[in-house]
């Protein structure tokens, strides 16, 4: 299963809703910490497994780990397994609004990681926006408090963690763009995640001595058991394949990668439909600033012609 160009853009954004609402059934779990993402991964990368076997141009995953088993094997490594152990490691030193903040700039890093590795430079126009838009989502995330984001002095390890994750995911999304080119999304996404859930358990298990067992599940309560299912299979192996299948088929990476801005808006729509918490006035101002820097960048050809003619 390939991604075709034109369906790139709306597959970015459906990877974004499903990145926007994880934390909604990660909360109803039960389950925090490192464990949470150890079970997104084994299960959402068994299910990206099963889908792929589901589908004949993809069911061959044998030839993509002959052909560059070590190159996928590093890409998962770093890409999903270190990625988002830097991600829990962050948590325990910086807060959720710190976290947040800093991971949702992602798209300054994918425009980076292009523009090292491929030698696409972002532009200024890029660059202008992406500035405005991480400005909009600090504004959005502590209401103006933008002090709050400093916070004390133990909680650097956490900024640079949740920056580490940032960045090696940003890479991940340019690095893996060729490999899903020459075996296919589907498969690749499902070989990565996959891999990389397995590290991700055997370094939980190392680290914390939390050795999570998949069979586990059935002994949950219903209401934790459906919310992990539901993590790992819709804002897992749905969502990534989504993404990285996305941004993969995207003709500009950098300018697809600019719908994750979008991230905390989604958020606090949810917020308002499903917990009834509306927004303050200076919050609706930082959501429309996102979302103008946003869609500037996305028809800024469009915007350059119309001014040309002008």
């Amino acid at each position: 299963m390939n991604i075709p160009e034109k369906w790139a853009y709306p597959a970015v954004m459906i990877g974004v809703c499903g990145h926007a609402s994880s934390e909604f059934f990660a909360k109803l779990s039960g389950v925090a910490g490192p464990e949470t993402s150890v079970w997104r991964y084994l299960l959402g990368g068994f299910g990206l497994i099963l889908w792929a076997l589901m589908h004949r141009d993809s069911r061959d995953l044998i030839t993509p780990l002959r052909k560059e088993g070590l190159h996928i094997l590093w890409l998962s490594l770093m890409g999903v397994t270190v990625t988002y152990l830097f991600f829990h490691w962050a948590l325990d030193y910086a807060t959720v609004i710190q976290v947040a903040t800093v991971t949702t700039t992602i798209p300054i890093f994918v425009g980076l990681a292009n523009w090292v590795v491929n030698g696409i430079h972002p532009g200024a126009v890029k660059i202008v926006t992406g500035a405005l838009a991480v400005l909009g989502i600090a504004v959005l995330l502590t209401d103006g408090a933008l002090a709050a984001l400093a916070g004390e002095a133990g909680t650097l390890p956490g900024v640079l963690l949740a920056t580490g994750c940032a960045a090696l995911g940003s890479l991940y999304a340019v690095l893996i763009k060729p490999v899903m080119g020459r075996h296919g999304g589907l498969r690749i996404i499902a070989l990565t995640m996959m891999i990389g859930g397995v590290g991700l358990w055997l370094l939980v298990g190392m680290a914390w001595g939390d050795w999570v067992n998949p069979a586990s599940i059935i002994e949950k309560p219903a209401l934790a058991a459906w919310s992990l299912v539901i993590l790992a299979l819709w804002n897992t192996t749905i969502t990534q394949l989504m993404w990285f299948g996305g941004l993969s088929a995207a003709p500009d990476i950098t300018r697809a990668s600019y719908l994750f801005f979008l991230k905390p808006i989604i958020a606090a729509a949810l917020a308002i439909v499903v917990l009834g918490s509306w927004p303050t006035p200076l919050q609706v101002l930082a959501i429309a600033l996102v979302t103008a820097c946003v869609l500037v960048e996305l028809y800024w050809p469009r915007l350059r012609a119309l001014a040309g003619r002008g």
